[in-house]
């Protein structure tokens, strides 16, 4: 569903983050420091075990010349009951000395345990009680404006547990009534749907998911058919929530900017909009130019890439002054695994994992060898197809959602579905709650599954159910639904900015969808960049709290600049075919919030600047003035080609004439720094910067540098890509860059 020219419609690009234990050695911090569980035998009998006496026989085992230096103890936690030991900064080499001390028993690097459900702020570095999460103070005294579908005001999610009031700028409305009503956590709900006067509550869940997504506060228990069973949280768990409901079978622009005025004239600090359209003007967009009236007032705002994916040109929400963010994968699946009668098997997912399952093996069907709406299984399709007891092969798309599928077999009396990606949608695959036990297995399984099929006259299948599984290394990968660039709005800015986990995301909905009653203790798993949005939207709140002062664009780069390029094997981002995914699918690349809090650099960009943008893409004053909101006179004005608005990354079209351009850059690092700058050499362009050094003597002291694009060489390919990093001793401040050959 998408937006027209005149009406929006939701992309569903459904998502919610699942936090899941994980298990993660951590990674060496530039003090070369770990943390080590130690343990050590027991001390001499005279030795109290609650006695001071206890922490020295503790200490002595740390090196010997901290003894009398007066540095604070390395000594993290001292065991009483639970074990005879300690946990402790310390180095190797510090170990390897230990291991020699007497009554030394043995040392390892501690485990990080993450949050059991969304599991996405672990998946991004975010812990409890450490590190930037801590920093940020879970994004405390931020408010993030939700635009979406209304909200479920009594979800655990939205409790006000540990929350503070709103600030006193808030001036926001809370349109429930009754005995559940709006709370610390939950400030503001407003219904500007139009003819509708009905509290802002959730009829279809995606606002719920959406919210808890962004800032939903800490659940213990939270789980779908009992996998991922944890503790539930947003990305910011102690900002505010303001809902703004915009959609009802579909969501009207006019609406949409409706709640976009009243959420500025309300106070709040970010917006989050899961929803998009079709690509258009700027000043045909009403989130576009609702967002330009937001960040004149300091607001971020940040939306979904689109579910178009994998198809190019697919993107919504183009425009440089929105943060645009396409989906990726994250490191759990809950496998559901089909064997064939040849022995074979395919990993799958599924959240539905019945334990009441048989193991044995059933007949295996797949109708659409000859009918294709069997193949797709929609609605009624099997009606006249022998199904009943069998395991049935679905293929995936078809414009019916996956769920409709199982649905479908199900009411026809089959006993399972193997769901099977189509070739456009690789290897990818969902953890879906189906309706009956199924596997939704990737494109090269499931033509084997096929081949199989055909081979003989008696196939059969069955599928097993493994639970929760984590550390699949090869994420984070670009979805298949993820919207690709070019920008077609502005081919000269890359888009999507970056990407996100929008891939089997837990997060609260409305009802049980176990069928559950007597609990408001309930959660979905659903995928889409309608979820990477808000995890975008969460992370912002943070960067906000513990960066006041940053603009909307400041934020944006530092987000771009510090982005992952790799996935958990050290190896290239992936996209759904299992190939390096390019700069459409990635952007900057995956978010990583904790390298975002301290970028070095950032390209800083002021509204003056996107008015000389704007009269550069051509457009005629009295549309740049819809955007706008003020009179603009392009010939008062430099105006400036895409290329030259200070984004944090390039997209440049190059023909045969070498093309200059210029950046600045503010230093938001250590006072005294030098940056030296290393080129990813692009095919067919030589890129040349002046100066290669960058040398700063204060705090946001600026810094301007020139960079030229010239064709070179042999050109085989219409779109290559590469990108510049500046490099300091502490930070890498990463642009990436795309240029189209002409």
């Amino acid at each position: 569903m998408m937006i027209q020219r005149s009406t929006m419609t939701c992309i569903f690009i459904f998502s919610v983050a699942f936090l899941l234990s994980f298990q993660l050695t951590i990674a060496q911090r530039s003090t070369g420091l770990h943390t080590y569980l130690v343990h050590v035998n027991k001390p001499d009998a005279q030795v109290p075990a609650n006695s001071g006496d206890l922490e020295s026989y503790y200490n002595s085992f740390l090196p010997d010349e901290f003894a009398g230096t007066g540095e604070p103890s390395r000594i993290i936690h001292s065991y009483h009951h639970v074990a005879t030991g300690f946990a402790a900064r310390l180095s190797t080499e510090e170990v390897k000395a230990m291991e020699k001390k007497d009554g030394f028993v043995s040392a390892r690097v501690e485990k990080i345990l993450a949050l059991h459900t969304t599991h996405t702020p672990n998946f991004l570095g975010l812990y409890r009680n450490m590190g930037f999460w801590r920093g940020s103070n879970y994004g405390k005294g931020v408010i993030i404006g939700v635009l979406d579908t209304g909200i479920t005001p009594g979800h655990p999610s939205f409790c006000d547990d540990n929350m503070s009031s709103p600030p006193a700028k808030w001036k926001g409305k809370c349109e429930f009534t009754g005995n559940v009503t709006c709370n610390k956590k939950l400030i503001g709900a407003r219904n500007f749907v139009s003819g509708s006067s009905n509290p802002p509550f959730d009829e279809e869940g995606h606002g719920t998911h959406t919210s808890s997504t962004a800032a939903g506060n800490f659940v213990d228990d939270a789980n779908l058919f009992g996998n991922a069973n944890g503790t539930a949280a947003g990305m910011a768990p102690l900002a505010h929530i303001a809902m703004y409901k915009v959609c009802s079978d579909g969501c009207s622009d006019v609406d949409i900017l409706a709640a976009i005025d009243a959420a500025i004239e309300d106070g709040v600090d970010v917006l989050s909009l899961s929803l998009g359209g079709y690509s258009d003007p700027f000043y045909y967009d009403s989130i576009a130019t609702g967002a330009f009236a937001a960040i004149q007032k300091g607001i971020f705002v940040s939306a979904s890439a689109g579910n178009e994916g994998p198809l190019n040109s697919t993107l919504s929400n183009e425009a440089p002054w929105i943060l645009t963010v396409g989906a990726s994968t994250h490191d759990r699946k809950i496998v559901a695994t089909a064997m064939l009668g040849n022995g074979e098997q395919y990993d799958g997912e599924s959240a539905f994992q019945p334990a009441n399952f048989p193991h044995n093996l059933l007949p295996l069907v797949y109708p659409g060898r000859s009918d294709e709406e069997a193949a797709l299984c929609s609605s009624g399709s099997l009606n006249n197809t022998d199904v009943k007891g069998k395991v049935v092969v679905c293929d995936r798309g078809g414009d019916v959602a996956r769920l409709e599928k199982s649905q479908t077999v199900k009411d026809a009396g089959g006993a399972a579905m193997i769901l099977v990606n189509l070739e456009i949608d690789g290897d990818g695959t969902f953890s879906d709650p189906h309706v009956l036990p199924a596997a939704h297995v990737g494109y090269t399984a499931g033509e084997k599954i096929k081949a199989y099929i055909n081979s003989t006259s008696t196939p059969l299948a069955g599928i097993f159910f493994q639970g929760t599984k984590i550390n699949f290394n090869n994420a984070p990968a670009v979805s298949s639904f993820s919207s690709r660039g070019p920008n077609l709005a502005s081919p000269g800015i890359v888009k999507p900015d970056i990407i996100g986990p929008g891939v089997n995301i837990l997060a609260a909905w409305p009802v049980s969808v176990e069928n559950k009653t007597g609990t408001d203790l309930t959660f979905n798993i659903i995928s889409g960049t309608s979820m990477s949005c808000p995890h975008l939207s969460g992370i912002v709140a943070l960067l906000k709290s513990a960066h006041p002062d940053w603009s909307p664009a400041a934020i944006k780069s530092a987000i771009m600049t510090t982005a992952d390029q790799h996935n958990l094997q050290g190896q290239p981002i992936l996209d759904q075919r299992d190939l390096p995914a390019d700069i459409f699918a990635t952007g900057a690349g995956q978010v990583n919030p904790s390298k975002a809090n301290h970028p070095g650099l950032i390209y800083d960009i002021k509204v003056e600047n996107y008015i000389q943008y704007l009269c550069g893409l051509g457009y005629r004053e009295k549309d740049i003035e819809l955007i706008a909101q003020q009179t603009v006179k392009c010939s008062q004005l430099t105006s400036i080609s895409e290329a030259e608005l200070n984004y944090p990354s390039f997209s440049i079209i190059l023909g045969p004439e070498t093309q200059n351009y210029t950046r600045t850059v503010t230093n938001v690092g250590d006072a005294s720094s030098t940056f030296t700058v290393n080129i990813t050499q692009i095919q067919g362009v030589d890129v040349v910067v002046e100066p290669a050094t960058l040398v700063f003597t204060q705090v946001n002291q600026q810094a301007t540098y020139s960079i030229s694009f010239t064709q070179s060489g042999i050109l085989t390919d219409r779109f290559v890509q590469g990108a510049i990093s500046w490099i300091s001793n502490k930070y890498v401040v990463r642009s990436p860059i795309s240029v189209k050959l002409e």
